[in-house]
């Protein structure tokens, strides 16, 4: 026994400190002054000097609130999904029934109304309680009760990841609520503070708001939401009573698990019963009841209607990789706090109203027609989809649509391949995703720079298949090796123009394109669009990737298409519009940076260019919307990448379907509508497009300048009797190229250009082939005779190697009036000249004779 003497004393010597404070206090309170004046002479206790230490008022911080993230259905703005710590509903004095109130002062605080924070004989009583054996019981006045849930609160807005700060809160914890004279001297001297700067009926709303109902759960009106499915200002007394009962006890007197072999369905929830029946019995002590209201709160049966308030993205079904993209757009974002953990917790507490750009009309149909064309599961391939569009000139996210169902729980997505947690429409900051491959589509940023440096959609393009050695890239101090593209179809080689090779999408004219360029300054297009790799990795600038090998999100290609289709205006997606805080106040939210990609002539021709795969090329009959549409495919090299990316004036969107994993040739497979996915991105996209259109309409792309259309107009130069040599250099100079037509029979000396095609004087785009043929000497021009006598023009035909045919006889005299060929006609050697003669004139008179 002598042993536990110690214990005893110290118990006796806390309760005593814990009484002598609060007699202490009793009096601050009464006197209304500081504990300096009020305990003159009495500074050698040591007890009044911690208090008299001790700050007077207490910061009383926001309550932690729910954040609510909403989307546009029209003209009405639609909750889509709730983000809390603490699902807390604050609301005001007069929207708190008043059996609510009376039942919180009734039996927690029965002196609020009298004491000045600190209620003295609470306080002793139970401290005496506690030291008596008889149980421990707290004696805190509401303005105490209150105290601790705000320094509770600050504990809660810590982060607890680290062991370090996982100790920082526990420590914060065990300082708020611990049960200790020091903190319990604290306690009363900011409740002695509260009171002295609030009203009572201020302090009580408050600790109603503020108060625990077990779980997450937090204040009167999420408490009446969730366990009764009413409102704070509807509670019956018995419904109160209860409510306030768990307070008490939160852990073991809460009423949601029917199955609770202590507090249960079974046995009427009894301890929640026994602690409400003690409240309402206090309620009619002090004539907050009558005694029939009393009585028929008393046989009210427990009966709970629960109504769980469902937090994170999962709750908004198939916009869930939209709400995540927003909410990773706040956690990213440093004007929502320091770092990721003060961004959580602000989200998660802040009690925000998020407006976001979501359009729930197109949202509907993106879900819709994602979910016929490409399936959640494919026994065939690990098969990922996804629809995305923006608005051109604002960069708003108006729709995010993907194949797989939306978790984030561990559990589930290891045992069902329906779900996933990764956004494929998104960049890995945002959502997981690495990206995917884009294929041609990544072709628009080669024809940009074609059309920067000068060329033109008409001008010629050798698309013939040939192994490149080298490419200028002034990224890397240029690329050198072996290239030798192919072409996804037969039939598209030759002399192609700028125009074909995008609407047919030819790999080989645009490696021909790009090897008159510079590989870097396309990559800086690209990155002008605002094109980046998913990962956040510098885009590749060999030649593989003009053909569209770098890893790049949906959301990604939408934004630059949306910058073409708005003259070169390119705005960085945005996922909301406006932000309002708890308090009712505008936060700026994260805004779209617009940047003029190219010029907007440059623009113009690109959209011109790419209207052409929509018209008849590789998207043929996707536009039936009767608006201006560009658009471009992408098929990567194992046909395990399909894109289809479009833009109207008003909306761009970007279609992906893919292999998540593996290279399964999606041309050869068919998991929905009996066709590939390859075949059925047309049809995607036009019902994407024209739903797009009929909600925003389009308007007409403005008219390109010709000089990027046609290009600028040469005359071919007469090179007849030029070297070679000389001919390629004279049509290097006028922006011409050349080709080798060969030998042909020609007058021209041979081994000179004996003519071209086109012909000279005929005007060709600049860039456009000239082929050159060189003379084999192999033909003579036929000398001109008409006029001669026969005898003359028979010597000179002779002379230079034809035969003579002579019509209207042969007299030597006669006067030649015609010859076929004609002069100057090249002809072989040996070929036959006939000359048509004039009649004979008479023969002159002999010298002597006689007449």
């Amino acid at each position: 026994m002598s042993a536990q003497k110690p214990q005893a004393r110290g118990v006796l010597g806390a309760a005593g400190a814990f009484i002598g404070m609060s007699v202490v206090a009793g009096l601050l309170v009464t006197a209304a002054v500081t504990p300096a004046i009020a305990v003159t002479g009495m500074a050698a206790n040591n007890s009044i000097g911690v208090f008299e230490g001790l700050p007077e008022y207490l910061n009383v911080d926001q309550l932690a609130q729910p954040t609510t993230i909403y989307a546009k259905n029209g003209d009405q703005d639609v909750p889509l999904a709730t983000f809390y710590s603490q699902n807390r509903l604050p609301v005001s004095f007069a929207q708190i029934s008043q059996a609510a109130k009376d039942a919180a002062i009734a039996g927690e605080d029965p002196r609020f109304y009298s004491h000045g924070g600190v209620d003295i004989q609470g306080t002793v009583r139970g401290v005496l309680s506690t030291v008596g054996g008889g149980g421990v019981q707290g004696g805190s006045s509401i303005t105490q009760q209150y105290v601790k849930n705000v320094l509770l609160q600050k504990c809660e807005a810590l982060p607890v990841k680290t062991k370090e700060q996982k100790t920082k809160y526990q420590q914060c914890v065990t300082d708020s609520t611990g049960v200790s004279p020091d903190r319990k001297v604290k306690e009363m001297k900011y409740a002695i503070g509260v009171e002295k700067k609030y009203t009572k009926d201020q302090i009580l709303v408050g600790y109603l708001n503020i108060a625990g109902f077990g779980g997450s759960v937090y204040g009167i009106e999420a408490a009446a939401k969730y366990y009764y499915n009413t409102s704070a200002a509807a509670l019956t007394p018995a419904q109160a009573a209860s409510l306030i009962a768990i307070v008490n006890e939160p852990t073991s007197l809460k009423i949601d698990d029917p199955e609770s072999k202590s507090n249960g369905a079974a046995n009427g929830y009894a301890k929640n019963k026994e602690r409400r029946d003690y409240i309402l019995q206090k309620m009619y002590q002090y004539k907050k009841l009558t005694k029939s209201q009393y009585d028929e709160a008393l046989k009210t049966p427990i009966q709970p209607v629960i109504t769980p308030s469902v937090r994170g993205c999962q709750t908004a079904g198939g916009s869930a990789y939209f709400c995540d993209y927003v909410q990773k757009t706040i956690l990213n974002d440093p004007a929502f706090g320091a770092d990721e953990d003060t961004r959580a917790s602000n989200l998660n507490r802040g009690g925000y109203k998020i407006y976001t750009t979501l359009d729930l009309q197109l949202q509907q149909v993106a879900e819709q027609t994602i979910q016929s064309y490409v399936p959640a599961t494919y026994d065939r391939a690990d098969i990922g989809g996804v629809l995305t569009g923006v608005q051109p000139g604002t960069g708003r996210v108006l729709y995010m649509a993907q194949n797989k169902l939306y978790s984030q729980d561990p559990d589930v997505l290891n045992a069902d391949p329906r779900y996933t947690s990764i956004n494929y429409s998104t960049d890995q900051k945002y959502g997981g995703s690495g990206g995917f491959q884009v294929g041609s589509t990544y072709k628009v940023f080669t024809l940009a720079e074609w059309l920067k440096q000068g060329h033109s959609l008409s001008e010629p393009v050798n698309a013939n298949i040939r192994t490149y050695r080298s490419f200028k890239d002034s990224c890397t101090g240029g690329w050198g090796g072996t290239y030798t593209p192919q072409n996804d179809s037969s039939g598209e080689t030759g002399i192609r123009n700028a125009q074909s090779a995008t609407t047919l999408s030819i790999n080989t004219a645009f490696i021909s394109m790009a090897s008159q360029l510079d590989l870097c300054e396309i990559k800086k297009d690209a990155e002008a669009f605002g094109v980046h790799t998913a990962k956040g990795e510098p885009l590749d600038t060999n030649p593989a990737a003009v053909l569209g090998t770098n890893y790049i999100a949906p959301l990604t290609m939408a934004t630059a298409f949306a910058g073409i289709a708005n003259n070169g205006m390119t705005c960085t997606p945005i996922a909301i519009d406006k932000i309002i805080d708890a308090n009712g106040k505008d936060v700026k939210p994260p805004t779209s940076a617009c940047t003029q990609s190219v010029d907007p002539a440059v623009a113009n021709t690109m959209a011109k260019a790419l209207m052409g795969p929509l018209q008849g090329g590789t998207a043929a009959g996707m536009n039936r919307t009767g608006k201006d549409m560009l658009g471009k495919t992408g098929t990567t090299e194992y046909n395990d990448q399909l894109w289809l990316v479009a833009a109207t004036t008003k909306v761009a969107g970007a279609y992906w379907v893919g292999n998540v994993q593996g290279h399964v040739d999606f041309r050869k497979v068919y998991p929905t509508h009996g066709t590939s996915p390859a075949s059925a991105r047309v049809s995607v996209m036009r019902t994407m497009m024209s739903a797009a259109v009929d909600k925003y309409g389009g308007d007409d792309f403005p008219e390109p300048p010709s000089k990027l259309t046609r290009g600028i107009q040469v005359a071919v130069p007469d090179l007849t009797g030029k070297t070679p040599d000389e001919a390629k250099s004279i049509l290097t100079g006028l922006g011409l190229d050349s080709a080798d037509g060969g030998p042909q029979d020609s007058v021209a000396p041979a081994g000179t250009v004996s003519s071209t095609d086109p012909a000279a004087g005929t005007q060709v785009p600049k860039g456009t082939a000239i082929t050159l043929f060189t003379s084999n000497g192999a033909l003579v021009a036929v000398p001109n005779v008409v006029g001669q006598k026969f005898s003359d023009a028979q010597a000179a035909l002779t002379a230079a190697g034809f035969k003579v045919k002579a019509q209207g006889g042969n007299n030597p005299n006669s006067i030649v009036q015609a010859q076929d060929p004609a002069a100057g006609a090249p002809a072989k050697p040996g070929t036959q000249v006939t000359v048509a003669l004039a009649a004979a004139a008479s023969a002159p008179p002999t010298p002597g004779s006689n007449g």
